[in-house]
């Protein structure tokens, strides 16, 4: 690998990526707190760090980037070093889908941005699994 390609590899972030931080942001901005980049250790033993935890609400947020993830609609196969992208894309996706499972089968409201989504829609979506898990939990 070239050292153009590696400075570009290592600038790819984990945490707190733009689209992941505007949503911060703003949810922060309506009065919602949370924990960022909190790891779960779930009964199952499966450990999952989602990018945005609602603790009280058990609601986890994951802003996925459309490349890494595979999107549906963004989503691109890679045209180099197809040997070494294709199987790791595709663990990425499972790994997405065991996060998703266990973290259902503890209890806990799942959301899933891509990072193209609109803020205004993304924001609506987690304020709306929110809203939906505490009305669940405390019957008005």
């Amino acid at each position: 690998m070239d050292e153009g390609r590696s400075r570009n590899m290592r600038a790819n972030r984990r945490a707190n990526t733009k689209p992941e931080v505007l949503l911060r942001s703003q949810l922060h901005r309506l009065g919602y707190r949370f924990r960022k980049d909190h790891r779960l250790d779930l009964p199952t033993g499966v450990r999952v760090r989602p990018d945005i935890v609602f603790t009280r609400h058990k609601v986890a947020v994951f802003v996925d980037g459309c490349f890494w993830h595979v999107c549906p609609e963004h989503g691109r196969q890679p045209t180099r070093n197809e040997w070494y992208w294709t199987p790791k894309l595709r663990r990425n996706v499972e790994r997405d889908r065991r996060a998703d499972v266990a973290l259902s089968a503890a209890g806990w409201g799942v959301v899933r941005v891509w990072e193209h989504e609109t803020i205004s829609d993304a924001v609506a979506r987690v304020t709306e699994a929110i809203e939906h898990k505490f009305d669940s939990r405390c019957p008005a």
